[in-house]
């Protein structure tokens, strides 16, 4: 699927779920897909331009404000339907903990050791924000029918931030058997544990 395609597919999927502004879509698309997709901020008005001009989506208000409201059509939704089945492309990761592990012989058990406990804390910080979304969507009764995929998405997050956590402990047990760490690493990792 080609990247104007993708991008299209977070917009529709986006206003499908409720009509939203430019900004508001931003937002929805940084603070709530952002968990699992990353889109290119400069792409959503242009797409939305498109889709606009293609009938997928309509605009009530001002033509050039940011505070046009936007909202998914009949012919959207079948646009949207036909995007979601396409098969899913890999991307590539792009892993820069990993890429420094790789090569971690060139610096030493210490310094790879040194980037591990930010990985651990960012993966526990994740899964208590995926907490705070589980229990959220427990107490509103909005979106019913959304909310079991949504739960599903909720879940493949948590899972990876609970694997990445269980890495991190075994890479740094890992690391101290190829070398001790010194005592100014020590308690830099036990204060960032806690």
């Amino acid at each position: 699927m080609a990247r104007s395609n993708q991008t299209g597919l977070v917009v529709l999927g986006a206003l499908s779920v409720t009509p939203m502004t430019g900004c508001a879509l931003r937002e929805a698309i940084r603070d709530v897909l952002g968990h699992f997709w990353s889109e290119s901020f400069c792409q959503i008005y242009p797409t939305l331009a498109e889709l606009e001009r293609q009938g997928f989506v309509q605009r009530r208000g001002a033509a050039r404000t940011h505070a046009s409201m936007f909202s998914i059509t009949r012919s959207g939704r079948a646009r949207l339907k036909q995007l979601l089945s396409q098969p899913v492309q890999s991307v590539p990761p792009r892993n820069g903990l990993l890429l420094r592990l790789f090569f971690g012989r060139q610096i030493g058990p210490d310094a790879c050791r040194s980037l591990v406990p930010e990985a651990r804390a960012d993966a526990q910080r994740r899964l208590g924000q995926f907490e705070a979304i589980r229990r959220e969507l427990a107490q509103t009764q909005e979106n019913a029918q959304d909310r079991p995929y949504w739960l599903l998405t909720l879940a493949a997050g948590e899972h990876a931030a609970r694997a990445a956590i269980a890495w991190t402990d075994e890479a740094l047990a890992t690391l101290d058997r190829l070398g001790p760490p010194n005592k100014h690493q020590r308690r830099r990792e036990e204060r960032t544990e806690r």
